[in-house]
């Protein structure tokens, strides 16, 4: 019993030396993906991305966060067939990227109560990324067309950004990177980039 009383006052310090909060922005997102065996897929959308601290230091944070894009993807292709000459062929779909990311935090943003003018951050997890992209592939005659084919990837992420603080407030505007390898089939590098508004 003396342990765990021991146990818990021990623990408290440690549970109270850091302040935690939550923060969120939106913004817009471009990603580019490419595929072992596909034409690359350009796409855009809108960013939520709600962050929280689970510690925070005057001049650092440690946070969680679930930046999530909604948008559409396509590519584009041209194929020579025997029987009907060249075609091209586009595809348009849905997408949707939604990676959960531990990042480190520093300078403006990093939380509410840090007052640098200027912020950086950088940080890795797993993502997951839906979208449409085109595939070139040939018929039993060696005649080339082209299908379209829906993505569901899963697989590591990263990413990198920095903050500028803007007015006298805690709001600042965010530039980000972001790397994403699938491990599905599709083997696919997704690359994204996008700029932010946090509250």
């Amino acid at each position: 019993m003396k342990k765990y009383a021991l146990l818990l006052v021990l623990s408290f310090p440690v549970t109270f030396a850091f302040s935690q909060s939550f923060s969120h922005g939106v913004g817009l997102s471009l990603f580019v993906t490419t595929e072992k065996n596909g034409n690359a897929a350009a796409g855009e959308g809108f960013t939520y991305s709600p962050r929280f601290n689970f510690i925070e230091q005057q001049d650092f944070s440690l946070s969680v966060g679930i930046p999530l894009t909604v948008g559409i993807s396509g590519s584009y292709s041209a194929n020579y067939n025997s029987y009907n000459g060249n075609s091209v062929d586009n595809s348009l779909g849905f997408m949707f990227n939604a990676p959960l990311i531990l990042n480190f935090n520093m300078g403006a943003g990093s939380s509410k109560d840090n007052e640098s003018r200027f912020g950086w951050y950088i940080g890795g997890g797993v993502g997951y990324h839906y979208g449409v992209y085109n595939q070139d592939t040939t018929d039993i005659y060696g005649n080339g067309y082209t299908q379209s084919v829906h993505m569901n990837a899963v697989g590591p992420v990263g990413n990198i950004g920095i903050r500028f603080a803007v007015g006298r407030g805690t709001h600042n505007v965010e530039a980000r990177l972001l790397y994403m390898k699938g491990m599905d089939v599709s083997k696919a590098n997704i690359f994204g980039m996008g700029a932010l508004f946090n509250f």
